[in-house]
């Protein structure tokens, strides 16, 4: 059996309609026949079985995919490899063909942040891609490894200055600034401040942040006076 036919079988196999349904109205952006139902921990379980062997190739050369669970199984995959050349090969390679949210959060291999200063080369370059969720990863991925001590004032100052009419980029931006304000406030909260964000960003940040519990009462009773009303 092809790797390609043993995962459309296990797949189906794994198969909840309910959950079909219930992921179709998260993932709008995506025709509903493409959605078979397997939840996360069963994908994440077929994944590690999938890394194990030696056709795996295969299936992640054959793209694009027909299945959002293909597309969960593929990053599920490459979260998984361990040498940092082969994961950035396999990434810059399925970048293009993600097509939804999730699929590009999922995709969240540990090796990059094990090579800060090389990977940086390759989130400048996501950055300034035109397709949504290679942006998306780009704006992830200086939220997952470089805030805290890792933190310089070119990346929040790159995500800034990004204009978007898209949605999904927008969200991860606020997500990112939200973020950064509770692991560098100092250094973050003049980003507020000064309004440097577009408006729907710059609110939907401090919505995010006043949610988190790593935001101290003090700092949210304050941000919620930056808030630009009647936006």
């Amino acid at each position: 059996m092809s790797i390609s036919e043993y995962i459309k079988s296990a797949l189906m196999e794994l198969k909840d309609d309910e959950f079909a349904v219930f992921t179709q109205k998260t993932i709008p952006n995506i025709d509903k026949k493409c959605f078979i139902g397997v939840r996360t921990p069963d994908l994440r379980k077929l994944a590690k079985k999938l890394v194990k062997r030696d056709d795996t190739g295969e299936f992640l050369a054959a793209l694009p995919h027909r299945f959002f669970e293909e597309y969960q199984l593929h990053s599920f995959i490459i979260s998984e490899v361990r040498d940092f050349d082969e994961c950035i090969r396999l990434t810059d390679a399925f970048l293009p063909y993600i097509d939804n949210w999730a699929t590009c959060d999922q995709l969240s291999p540990k090796v990059l942040g094990r090579y800060k200063d090389e990977l940086l080369p390759y989130i400048d370059k996501w950055l300034g891609s035109e397709h949504t969720y290679t942006v998306r990863f780009a704006i992830c991925s200086l939220m997952r490894f470089y805030l805290g001590p890792d933190l310089k004032v070119e990346y929040p100052d790159r995500i800034a200055l990004i204009r978007s009419d898209e949605y999904y980029i927008n969200m991860m931006r606020a997500w990112y600034f939200a973020t950064a304000l509770a692991k560098n406030y100092d250094e973050i909260v003049p980003y507020i401040e000064d309004k440097r964000l577009d408006v729907w960003t710059h609110n939907k940040t401090i919505q995010k942040a006043v949610e988190s519990f790593r935001i101290t009462d003090e700092q949210k009773q304050y941000l919620r006076t930056l808030k630009i009303k009647g936006a």
